[in-house]
């Protein structure tokens, strides 16, 4: 009987083990947290013949046919290179639901920003075309749920990760679209050079792939991928292109800008490389144009709330990093009262930190970042800034300051992990939003 390790007891390791579980397969989970909620689940997977160890980090304790890895759990993990020393394959949850699922054709969505309002928007023309494309990957849904689901897909839309692009060698997507690359992950990946490469892998072993040629990065190497389709809002010789106030999608005309409903020059970036992608696909025009125009975002990204007393609260909990923040900052611009911090990752703040000075009233300090970036803006003279430590103070404070500022809006928008107070991004963003509706909910001044 075949016997499978699990690695890391999220929602992907979780999704991998009950997959395998019903095909008959011996699987143990294992995860080094050890968690009240993680010892209750087990009692569950005990239940379904899955065995869950808590508190220990993976090491091989005994051969097995395969290990899967969840995308947290780093491809150089000790445990995980005893094993492929041992002669173990490892793969990651995407490589394993690429081979459950069988073959069809897969769009691939990577990048370090934009990846999954793209995604999101693939999807959302495939449904309009009447198929069966589920969305999938990092966006939220383990690729093994599709399996569990018993779904029989068209298409698969997958938004994937730099991780789960290095632990799933054998995917060949039909289509793969490759959204914006700026540093992240580094200390992770080691070097951009490494982190790029383990991104163009995917690009490579795609049927079609698909450039943002408005990202600075993407298009200084463009002239040496040949065959690579290309988007840029002013390029006219690119695939998906603005002319005027339209919209082109090779070479003719497809809808008016104003049909957008999402806010930002990025997300007009996203548009043009999600219609190529359906272009690369065959659907039609029209069916295209519809999806388009219906689609308003996704969660956590620009994502409007609530409003009190005429200033608008903006969750952007879904930028994680400098350059994601500042995409958003740029695209909600002034006046606006900031709500920055959390884990702060590696990177070049500099942009960052000007259009703060150029767009915002005030901002307001959470997390672990706090002191770093109250620092920094002090270094550029910028004054009006609170440490609030959490969102429980920081949001009423924002109305406060908006109040006091003549600001027309507050936005949430970290440029930080959250794993110092969040399990993640979604849990930061609800947590967000449940504080601006309580401010709806008390008395108003």
């Amino acid at each position: 009987m075949q016997r499978v390790d699990i690695v890391g007891a999220g929602k992907s390791g979780l999704a991998a083990a009950r997959a395998l579980a019903r095909r008959g397969v011996v699987v143990t989970v294992r995860d080094r947290a050890a968690t009240d909620a993680l010892r209750a689940l087990a009692e569950a997977l005990a239940a379904e013949g899955i065995a869950l160890e808590l508190g220990v980090d993976y090491w091989p304790s005994a051969p097995v046919d395969l290990v899967v890895v969840s995308p947290g759990v780093p491809w150089d993990h000790p445990g995980l290179v005893e094993a492929r020393g041992l002669g173990m394959r490892v793969i990651g949850e995407v490589e394993l639901g690429w081979e459950l699922l069988g073959p069809r054709p897969w769009v691939c969505v990577t990048g370090t920003n934009g990846k999954t309002t793209t995604t999101a928007l693939i999807g959302a023309i495939f449904a309009e075309a009447g198929l069966e494309a589920p969305v999938c990957g990092n966006i939220g849904r383990p690729v093994c749920d599709l399996v569990l689901s018993g779904v029989d897909p068209d298409w698969v839309i997958a938004e994937v990760s730099s991780f789960q692009i290095e632990s799933a060698p054998s995917l060949q997507p039909k289509i793969a679209v490759w959204t914006t690359f700026t540093p992240d992950h580094l200390n992770r990946h080691g070097t951009l050079a490494n982190y790029a490469a383990i991104k163009n892998s995917l690009l490579v072993q795609a049927q079609t792939a698909i450039v943002n040629g408005d990202d600075p990065y993407l298009r200084k190497h463009l002239s040496g991928w040949s065959g690579r389709l290309s988007t840029g809002i002013d390029d006219r010789s690119a695939l998906a292109h603005v002319h005027g106030d339209w919209i082109v999608l090779a070479d003719e005309p497809l809808m008016p800008v104003a049909e957008v409903r999402l806010i930002g020059r990025h997300n007009l970036q996203n548009v043009l490389m999600a219609v190529a992608a359906a272009h690369a696909a065959g659907l039609d025009r029209a069916t295209t144009r519809r999806a388009v125009a219906a689609f308003r975002g996704v969660p956590h990204r620009l994502e409007p709330v609530g409003i009190q007393e005429g200033i608008t609260f903006i969750n952007d909990s879904k930028a994680t990093n400098y350059d994601a923040a500042l995409v958003g900052l740029q695209a909600v611009g002034g006046p606006t009262v900031l709500i920055a911090g959390g884990q702060a990752k590696e990177g070049e703040p500099s942009a960052w930190l000007a259009a703060i000075a150029e767009h915002c009233t005030a901002v307001v300090l959470i997390g672990e970042a706090s002191d770093r970036f109250a620092a920094w803006l002090a270094e550029r003279g910028y004054a009006p800034v609170h440490c609030a430590h959490d969102l429980e103070r920081a949001v009423p404070l924002t109305l406060e300051l908006a109040r006091r500022t003549g600001a027309g809006r507050v936005l949430f928008s970290p440029a930080c992990a959250s794993f110092d107070q969040f399990r993640n991004f979604e849990e930061r963003g609800q947590r967000f939003g449940a504080l601006v509706a309580a401010l709806r909910s008390g008395p108003s001044r």
